[in-house]
């Protein structure tokens, strides 16, 4: 080979392993969200308030990262249960690049221009209690409404003769608490059920506690307590045992905190809406990452609805024996 044709063919091997070199560079996301192959999929799953019912949700977010590994989840919860708080959570997700967040909104009706802000920032989804006139995706998690009138359906079969009946929730501003009053509200339309009030309080135990026992002081004759949320089942049961009036004034709740479950095993609560927070989380975390993979069909239609359980004192250990398992006990 003569001298002069060297150069050439060096430029030539210098160029092609400099083009080659370029195919080393990450892909750039694909256009409408998501992250790059081989980067982690970042989502967040944002509670309303500090329930142990969101353990259960929690063990759901950990099932789908399990089978997601390019997922990780940061689950957060509210600790005072008010919306400023839950706003500042979702804001410190958004500055720190999370691919997607699934929320349970504490005030949505307030929260909308929020919402809507966050989700032009990133993936938004609702799951438990829903914000449907903000611009989020989809929304995972019960149909409340449907919640509320199993409830009555409970609380007629509780009370057959009718009585006086008292409400407790967090707050009424929660789309999940408006829903399931205004099913039982439904439910019991011309009965002989008479709703006294609703009484709240702002996810604070030791006053939902109190209102049950100011219930049974000022209310003597009031035949059944209903919880909205699920702490409301253990502070009324735990009211009514102070007051000496167990069996003697019937207990309507939702979800499934031990005590509920202890006490609906006992016979000292008739009976509980059990909602499936297990699903909530594991199919807001895979959904969330199949729709930022591609799939718009895995949030499509703008709800998902996960079907609520009726739990009397015959079907407690069978629940139970699930959500051991679910909790991996």
């Amino acid at each position: 080979m003569k001298p002069i044709l060297l150069r050439p063919l060096l430029l030539s091997l210098a160029l092609a392993l400099g083009l080659s070199g370029c195919g080393n560079k990450e892909t750039p996301p694909p256009a409408g969200g998501g992250a790059a192959p081989g980067k982690k999929l970042k989502l967040a799953f944002v509670s309303n308030n500090a329930s142990s019912f969101w353990t259960i949700a929690r063990a759901g977010t950990a099932d789908a990262v399990k089978e997601l590994p390019n997922v990780e989840v940061d689950f957060r919860i509210p600790s005072s249960g008010g919306s400023a708080e839950q706003q500042q959570i979702l804001d410190d997700l958004v500055a720190k690049g999370i691919d997607g967040i699934a929320v349970s909104p504490i005030d949505p009706a307030n929260q909308t221009d929020f919402l809507n802000k966050i989700a032009g920032q990133t993936l938004l989804i609702c799951h438990d209690s829903d914000a449907p006139a903000s611009k989020r995706v989809c929304y995972i998690g019960t149909d409340n409404t449907a919640a509320g009138v199993e409830a009555g359906r409970m609380i007629k079969e509780a009370l057959p003769n009718g009585g006086k009946i008292m409400l407790f929730v967090g707050t009424l501003d929660a789309q999940n608490a408006k829903e399931r009053h205004a099913g039982i509200k439904q439910e019991l339309q011309g009965s002989k059920i008479e709703v006294l009030d609703v009484r709240t309080d702002e996810t604070d135990r030791v006053r939902a506690q109190k209102n049950v026992e100011d219930t049974l002081v000022k209310y003597p004759d009031v035949a059944c307590l209903v919880g909205l949320w699920s702490y409301n089942g253990p502070a009324i049961l735990n009211a009514v045992k102070s007051s000496g009036k167990v069996g003697q004034v019937k207990i309507v709740c939702f979800d499934e905190e031990d005590e509920v479950l202890t006490g609906v095993a006992a016979g000292q609560i008739y009976g509980t809406v059990v909602q499936q927070p297990y699903e909530f989380g594991k199919q807001a975390i895979a959904r969330m990452a199949k729709y930022l993979g591609g799939d718009k069909t895995a949030l499509a239609g703008g709800k998902q609805i996960v079907p609520t359980l009726s739990i009397k004192k015959d079907g407690v250990a069978e629940f139970s024996a699930k959500l051991k398992k679910q909790l991996g006990k």
